[in-house]
């Protein structure tokens, strides 16, 4: 469905000079499935996003949704592209309008894209996306300020999918949560990609939340992808040290644990 096809990109660093941020990066999600893209602050995941999403050209490579050229497309599969395609954004409090109320917010997409023509439709299809969400009717004349973190995030999740697309992009979704917030996130994700048959990259920087989620995972270092492979193989076997590295530095709460980890450390050369 989404085939990043060996992409590169560099900006410019003064005097001259430019400074790679992606390179030869490989990556495609299926219909359905879910995609998980890791890797440190500044690794090149926004910009990965940014391309993917037609934002951004890459300097070389190619990337394509459903046969569409994103950067070279027509208005036609242009417009398909943006219906087709979404994106659930890192801070619930900064992506939503604070002058909009949430059935304005929600039903945005399908005034955008002609979906439903009429007030009591698109109210019909706000309250249905609501309730997939966990929120009641009562939402609907209520703005962003009034709700929780965790209950924005759903806000924005409903957003998204309203308009039925077949791929969502997660831009860390969870990370500005409290963790028992992240925990609901992330099974209600899981619950609308069974439900709607979602093709996800979830693109993150903390492991233990793409083991739950993806099925596939690629490792981001630097710019390039240094691992990818099924969840099984990435996070019980892994090949790259740099793998290796980010999973020893997942906190697991279990003090034993903990202790084997520094004793390990201390001892290595």
């Amino acid at each position: 469905m989404l085939q990043i096809d060996h992409i590169s990109k560099s900006f410019p660093a003064g005097r001259g000079q430019h400074t790679m941020v992606l390179d030869d990066i490989v990556l495609n999600v299926d219909e359905g499935q879910s995609v998980g893209l890791v890797g440190e602050s500044g690794s090149g995941k926004s910009t990965i996003i940014r391309c993917a999403l037609g934002l951004t050209r890459p300097d070389s490579g190619r990337v394509s949704y459903s046969g569409i050229d994103v950067h070279r497309s027509s208005r036609f599969d242009t417009l398909r592209f943006r219906r087709d395609v979404q994106l659930v954004f890192q801070d619930p409090y900064a992506s939503l309008n604070p002058r909009m109320t949430v059935e304005e917010l929600v039903s945005e997409g399908l005034l955008v894209h002609k979906l439903e023509t009429t007030a009591a439709g698109r109210r019909a299809r706000v309250v249905e996306m609501l309730a997939m969400v966990g929120l009641g009717e009562e939402a609907l004349t209520r703005y962003p300020r009034s709700f929780s973190g965790g209950q924005r995030q759903r806000i924005a999740i409903a957003r998204a999918v309203v308009i039925r697309p077949k791929l969502l992009i997660c831009d860390e979704p969870v990370s500005a949560l409290d963790v028992s917030v992240q925990a609901q996130v992330i099974n209600l994700l899981q619950d609308m990609q069974k439900q709607l048959g979602l093709g996800i990259l979830f693109v993150a920087h903390d492991l233990a939340v793409v083991r739950h989620l993806c099925t596939t995972v690629a490792v981001l270092e630097r710019g390039r992808i240094v691992e990818h492979g099924t969840r099984e193989q990435v996070f019980d076997t892994p090949q790259h040290a740099y793998t290796q590295a980010l999973l020893k530095a997942v906190p697991i709460p279990d003090p034993a644990v903990g202790r084997a980890r520094r004793a390990e450390r201390q001892l290595a050369p």
